[in-house]
């Protein structure tokens, strides 16, 4: 693909299993992007060189993934002024995820991070490429068909039910 319009980033290879998620709609999207590990614990001058560089490398949003304390989305938020989307990832030392949850949901007035459901990396790719999409209109064009094959597939799953009753 072409020069990355989105950087996908975790804060350690297990949060791969995710994120995945996101690079395959970005991908079918037609939305060039980036994956790469960024640890806001273990490499925050990497994160701190990343998020300040992202602007500058032609990156229109980031797509952050963190599990446990869940640092990330927001320490890159208060990096740059691109938009920053958190995926709180299950790991395994989390609470159930509702620590991941709680540390990207709940950010201070000024340092916004989009938030998507526990583990909900294929959410952060469709908004990720609505926004370049809102620039872009290729890609808009594609999210158009996306939707509508969301909505063919819900028609038929009424009319299968409607065929078959309960046992659809």
């Amino acid at each position: 693909m072409s020069q990355p319009q989105v950087g996908i980033i975790m804060g350690s290879q297990s949060d791969l299993r995710v994120m995945r998620d996101a690079a395959q709609v970005l991908e079918e999207l037609g939305v060039s992007f980036e994956l790469t590990i960024v640890s806001a614990h273990r490499t925050p001058e990497r994160m701190f060189d990343y998020a300040k560089a992202a602007r500058q490398k032609g990156l229109k949003a980031i797509i952050a993934g963190a599990g446990g304390a869940a640092h990330l989305p927001g320490m890159v938020a208060s990096l740059t002024t691109l938009p920053v989307i958190g995926v709180p990832v299950k790991s395994s030392n989390s609470i159930d995820g509702w620590d991941s949850v709680l540390s990207i949901l709940q950010m201070p007035g000024g340092v916004p991070v989009a938030t998507v459901a526990l583990d909900g990396a294929k959410n952060a790719g469709i908004l990720a490429a609505q926004i370049v999409g809102t620039f872009d209109q290729d890609v808009a064009n594609k999210l158009e068909t996306y939707k509508e094959n969301l909505k063919a597939k819900v028609e038929e799953s009424i009319s299968a039910v409607s065929k078959n009753g309960w046992k659809a």
